[in-house]
């Protein structure tokens, strides 16, 4: 988008009581962000905007403005807006879903067939350690491991994607300038190179309870299903996981002890009708349908914008990578970890490139994790 309507974007992102609900009824009325600020006042009624609402939109704060737009001047930083091609489609179908995301590193990560895993702050060794094999093995099967980078389980299953090779995505309550807490600054900056950090939150945002919610909300929205590891019975998962089953996306609770207060949580799912899972391929298995339902209706999008699509764009064609990849996958079926073997690539660069190919029909996801690629007949 050129700066004007990227100009628009920021003020309305910012503009106090309008909100996500706001921003896309006015949308729908005005088309862009840029005519909604040129008719604010003729449209004022269908987003239900207050005066100040109307003040900021008519004048915005131009000095945070410009310090939003230095912020996206970054290298990897990105608004991404909801009438953008590349908005994650699977957003669109949860309850309130938002308007922009504002994020750091590969926004092309979100299009990614996800799982999310969360679970308590204050977990056992026990649980850290599931975290981190049940997001090793998700991570190797081709699901993007998806959370909100909080204390314990969040910070367990991100750093075991990352040390595998794998993109990760985490999705926080505060302006994706900020890390929070702040230990996980180190994590936050590997996340950012390997993955994506999202935020509905302008930069600056510090973090407040009520910001929480808002953001597990993304998270189960964003996953085709949540998987919660130890939680007890007042853990924000089980806000997670509730909007998750609102959405309509699986819920998978791990079992405990009974004598474990953090398996209370995941013990009150399970009786409410979530999946009980003791190993990761049972994960696997049960999203493998909607995995490829997503991939299915991504390519479809990509050809109703695109209505003489080529299996290989020539950007592709030119590209040595590309080019080694896809002869990496014409002997027949293979893993990423195959193919980071074959290709010298490493695994997180390969999952996006994967997931390009895939979009264009040049590729396709197999049994196992394992990608084939497609002939130009069948693309």
């Amino acid at each position: 988008m050129d700066e004007d309507e990227l100009r628009a974007w920021l003020t309305l992102v910012r503009a106090p009581g309008l909100g996500a609900a706001g921003m896309r009824a006015l949308l729908q009325q005005a088309g862009s962000a840029r005519g909604i600020c040129r008719d604010i006042r003729g449209l004022r009624r269908a987003a239900s905007l207050d005066q100040a609402g109307l003040d900021w939109i008519e004048r915005p704060d131009a000095a945070r403005v410009e310090a939003d737009l230095a912020w996206l001047a970054q290298p990897g930083h990105r608004l991404l807006c909801c009438n953008e091609e590349d908005f994650p489609p699977q957003l669109e179908t949860t309850p309130a879903p938002p308007a922009a995301l504002f994020v750091a590193g590969d926004a092309a990560t979100l299009l990614a067939p996800q799982v999310a895993i969360v679970g308590a702050r204050s977990a056992s060794a026990q649980g850290l350690a599931h975290a981190k094999d049940f997001a090793r093995i998700l991570a190797r099967a081709g699901l993007t491991i998806t959370s909100g980078m909080a204390d314990g389980i969040d910070g367990a299953a991100h750093a075991a994607v990352l040390d595998c090779g794998s993109p990760t995505v985490a999705v926080v309550g505060t302006g994706p300038d900020l890390v929070y807490p702040r230990k996980h600054r180190e994590l936050a900056a590997r996340i950012e190179r390997q993955g994506a950090i999202v935020s509905e939150f302008p930069p600056g945002t510090e973090a407040r309870p009520d910001h929480f919610p808002r953001r597990n909300r993304l998270i189960a929205g964003l996953a085709l299903g949540t998987l919660v590891i130890e939680a007890g019975l007042q853990s924000g998962s089980l806000i997670t996981a509730r909007l998750a089953a609102e959405a309509g996306r699986e819920v998978f609770a791990l079992p405990g002890s009974i004598h474990n207060p953090l398996a209370k949580g995941c013990h009150r799912l399970i009786r409410d009708g979530a999946r009980l899972v003791e190993i990761a391929s049972e994960v696997v298995e049960a999203l493998g349908p909607a995995a490829l339902a997503q991939g299915d209706g991504l390519r479809a999008r990509l050809e109703a914008s695109e209505p003489t699509p080529t299996h290989e764009s020539p950007a592709r064609a030119q590209d040595p990578d590309y080019r080694l990849l896809l002869a990496s996958l014409g002997d027949g079926p293979a893993s990423l970890d195959e193919l980071a073997d074959r290709t010298g690539l490493a695994p997180a660069a390969l999952s996006s490139m994967l997931l390009l190919l895939e979009l264009e029909g040049a590729v396709a996801p197999a049994v196992n994790g394992r990608w084939q690629r497609l002939s130009a007949g069948r693309a």
